[in-house]
């Protein structure tokens, strides 16, 4: 017995010896190769098992294997796999994933990306795993509403009809840039994210910097710049099957191929879409075809490069026009009511639609001079082709009429059913009956065409091995084609219009242009140089200047007889300039901080210069809006913990406000109006908690405290005799600022059941949301405030599941999103009184959902 316990201990122990030594210890450091930051959440397995792990904030792993040598394999969306071999226990270093996109990295030198924990900025990062898992039928925008200090909707509900407000500045003070070429509109500013319907099926990934930004061009930033990065070529060969369907007849088939790099350094990706449906809002049907394509082509050691094109075609029903709570109350549609289509012989048709082709098109060169210096160059050009539909005419049956027929195309007694659709073939009848007289109500066109060229060019070289100097150009050339045209007479032969001066008869038919026909010119020039500081891996600093020349030409084709000098105007330049530095300190491995300080002064847009939209009422004298902003900011990273707290105080001075007055019975002035000031200030605290390998905590609260800041009182406008025509008042003082919720909160939920299958939930908060309205328009001493729209919050969930398909890879996914079906108010323009009975709102989709399956080859 003894003998037998003696040789069950050596057997255990022997068992034991070996069990141990057949394990194995390994661990590594994983970062992309774009900008040398950590990949946090990247895979980890051994091959061949389901034994792995998944990195930390800070890229580190550790796992252990039950032998003593074999394989790992290190994954991450968007990038190149690696398989790396291990014997025993084995520390990897550092590993570099490249990005599985050819030239991603030379274009995020002309993005302006900001790195996390470097570039001293408030900055979000969504990447092309969660676009895909969390779009669905939301708009694009919308992927951003858990982002502090981000308030998105889908405005009127029409498709792409999706807008944004950052730090509560709307879309003509936050810069969109689209691989670093920024597509706000040359003459307003605002950004229409119905001409980029399927950018979200494209989109690398999406950066949010909040404030000033990294960027060093000068663009609109005063809330912060979103900054987007579309694919380019896939390094590896493969392609991808997609189709979709969803709530309200919503459906979408996609296919994706690339070539790959091939052996003589070309790379092609080709990918298009088809989504229609009947919409969620009445009356909003909509169709778009969606394409990418890039070619990149590798010259030599020194030469890249990469031609890419983009765009969609789409045609959308719109609901333009708010209404007060009581009347989706009592419509049969309740909160999906729209007054603005009907029925025309039987089939759908709107009165309010939108329609719209706008290509981009880019050459990227990048010539690297050598081991330091390096100049990235892109050349872009977009064709904007298209505009909304509207109403024309008026009640009038006398001929020579003037004005619209809005009231006819709104009335009750011109409807099916109190509030039910647009009754059309009552109007067709009556404008038959008119006959010689012609239509006297009709639908139109307004468009919107242009043309963009621009040349960005960023020249970096590294002048110590601590000191970046980057310095560029940037020219842009805009022309914008405004005009009206009859696109249905409704059953009549012609309609009047007697705006044109070159159009003596004042007949149009369809196809015609009406009502205006001008082109708008803008110029940009623009030059920038920024130096970066690196001290030591723990400090980060940057200055960065820019200075830019705007030019203004309006020509007139209808106000003016051809010939006359008067139908083109001379241009007008204004002159603007930014300054702003910063800079991060990594305290230790786990905290870091960091400020930045900008001062910028922004031209006024071309409205502000042409207010009467004539060529002899002109704003030469348009003052620059002026902007100073401070944020300061506070970094936790630990293996489960990354945190995030930002202080930030922007002050907008002199926003751009005009005001006309008579100078005699024939002439009008104009006098700008100073002083309209806003303070917009808060707090933004974000957090992402890895409670385990496979759980995921996100959340959010943004704090923000906006409000216009003085009154402007007793303002006398004189004219060239000193004569005081008009005195000025606007009470503004402490008035919040409206348009979008101060107060956002989220907290999301990301579990992962197992590889491949994720399962997500997240719920959003919004609160203090003032109905929007205009501070010229606050005349009245001691008026309230604008009405505060109810609190209200929503749940989104979503499902992925990935698994091997014979030689494919199949992917299903699933969303809902609203999923207590809750109903919100999520816009209102204030009305009189500023209450609830007369602010005009949009209400908030309910629930909704979509489908989707995908199988890669």
């Amino acid at each position: 017995m003894k003998k037998f316990n003696q040789l069950l201990c050596v057997v255990v122990l022997t068992l034991f010896t070996t069990y141990a030594y057949a394990q194995s210890t390994i661990k590594g450091k994983v970062i992309d190769s774009d900008v040398n930051s950590p990949l946090p959440g990247a895979n980890v397995i051994i091959k061949g098992t389901t034994n792995g792990a998944i990195t930390n904030f800070d890229g580190n792993f550790t796992l252990t294997a039950e032998s003593n040598s074999g394989e790992i394999v290190i994954s991450y969306v968007g990038y190149v796999s690696q398989t790396i071999a291990f014997n025993g226990d084995t520390d990897l270093g550092t590993i570099v994933l490249m990005s599985s996109d050819v030239g991603l990295d030379e274009i995020m030198i002309v993005a302006s990306i900001a790195v996390d924990r470097k570039t001293p900025v408030a900055v979000s990062t969504v990447r092309a795993a969660d676009i895909q898992l969390k779009l669905g039928t939301q708009e694009f925008p919308e992927v951003l509403k858990s982002t502090p200090g981000v308030y998105a909707t889908k405005s009127g509900g029409g498709f792409g009809d999706g807008r944004i407000n950052l730090r509560g500045f709307n879309s003509e003070n936050v810069a969109v840039m689209i691989n670093g070429v920024p597509v706000n509109d040359m003459e307003n500013g605002r950004v229409f994210w119905s001409n980029w319907a399927g950018l979200g099926d494209v989109t690398s990934s999406m950066q949010v910097q909040r404030g000033l930004g990294a960027a060093r061009v000068a663009v609109p930033s005063i809330g912060g710049t979103i900054n987007i990065l579309t694919s380019t070529t896939d390094i590896e060969e493969g392609g991808s099957v997609m189709a979709s369907i969803g709530n309200d007849g919503y459906r979408k088939y996609g296919v994706t191929y690339s070539t790959g790099l091939m052996d003589n350094g070309f790379a092609a990706t080709v990918s298009a879409a088809k989504t229609d449906g009947n919409g969620y809002v009445a009356g909003t049907p909509f169709n778009a075809v969606s394409y990418f394509f890039n070619v990149s082509k590798e010259i030599n050691d020194q030469h890249k490069l990469s031609f890419t094109a983009f765009g969609a075609k789409q045609r959308h029903g719109q609901r333009q026009n708010r209404q007060l709570i009581d009347t989706y109350r009592r419509s049969e549609d309740g909160i999906r009511y729209n007054s603005d289509w009907g029925y025309k012989n039987g089939q759908l048709t709107s009165i309010e639609d939108n329609f719209y082709h706008k290509p981009q098109i880019s050459l990227n060169h990048y010539w690297d001079l050598n081991d330091n210096t390096s100049i990235s160059t892109a050349v872009y050009a977009s064709f904007g082709s298209g505009g909304g539909g509207g109403t024309l005419g008026s009640d009038n049956e006398a001929p020579g009429f003037e004005g619209d027929a809005r009231f006819k195309f709104q009335s009750p007694d011109y409807r099916i059913g109190e509030f039910g659709p647009l009754d059309f073939d009552r109007i067709v009848d009556e404008n038959i009956a008119n006959g010689s007289n012609g239509s006297s109500a009709a639908l139109r066109a307004s468009r919107n065409d242009h043309n963009w060229y621009g040349v960005l060019s960023t020249l970096k070289t590294d002048l110590t091995d601590d000191l970046v100097f980057l310095a560029g150009l940037d020219w842009r050339s805009y022309t914008g084609k405004h005009f009206r045209e009859v696109t249905d007479l409704l059953g009549g032969q012609f309609i009047i219009n007697e705006d044109n001066e070159n159009n003596p008869t004042g007949i149009a038919r369809v196809g015609d242009k009406i009502a205006y026909n001008n082109d708008g010119l803008v110029g940009w020039l623009g030059a920038f140089t920024q130096l970066e500081y690196d001290v030591n891996e723990n400090f980060n600093t940057f200055i960065s200047l820019n200075a830019s020349n705007t030019s203004y030409k309006r020509k007139d084709y209808f106000n003016y007889l051809d010939g006359d000098p008067l139908q083109e105007t001379d241009r007008y330049n204004f002159f603007g300039f930014g300054a702003k530095g910063g800079a991060n300190y990594r305290l230790t491995n786990n905290h870091n901080v960091f400020v930045n300080l900008g001062y910028f002064e922004k031209a006024a847009d071309f409205d502000a210069v042409f207010p009467r939209f004539n060529n002899e009422d002109i704003n030469a004298e348009a003052e620059n809006q002026k902007i100073l902003s401070f944020e300061l900011g506070y970094g936790y990273r630990s293996d489960k913990l990354s945190a995030n707290v930002n202080l930030y105080r922007t002050a907008w001075r002199d926003r751009t406000e005009t005001i006309g007055f008579q100078l005699s019975a024939d002439e009008t002035g104009f006098a700008n109006i100073l002083g309209v000031n806003a303070v917009h200030q808060g707090i933004e605290i974000d957090f992402v908690y890895r409670a385990t390998d496979k759980l995921n905590i996100t959340g959010m609260a943004s704090l923000g405290d906006w409000r216009w800041e003085d009154d402007v009182t007793d303002v006398q406008i004189l004219n060239e005799e000193q004569e005081v025509v008009n005195t000025v008042n606007l009470f503004i003082a402490d008035t919040p600022v409206g348009d979008a919720a101060q107060t956002t909160m989220a907290l999301g939920l990301d579990y992962k059941l197992a590889a491949g299958t994720r399962f997500s939930v997240d719920y959003n908060y919004f609160d203090r949301l003032y109905a929007d309205f205009d501070p010229s328009d606050r005349g009245v001493e001691n008026a309230p405030d604008p009405w505060e729209v109810p609190a209200y919050g929503v749940f989104d969930t979503a499902f992925t599941h990935s698994f091997p398909f014979g030689k494919f890879k199949a992917s299903l996914i699933a969303r809902m999103n609203n999923v207590f079906n809750t109903k919100y108010i999520a816009d209102a323009l204030d009305g009189p009184g500023s209450n609830a009975e007369t602010a005009l709102v949009y209400y908030g989709f309910g629930r909704t959902f979509s489908f989707g399956a995908t199988l890669k080859f």
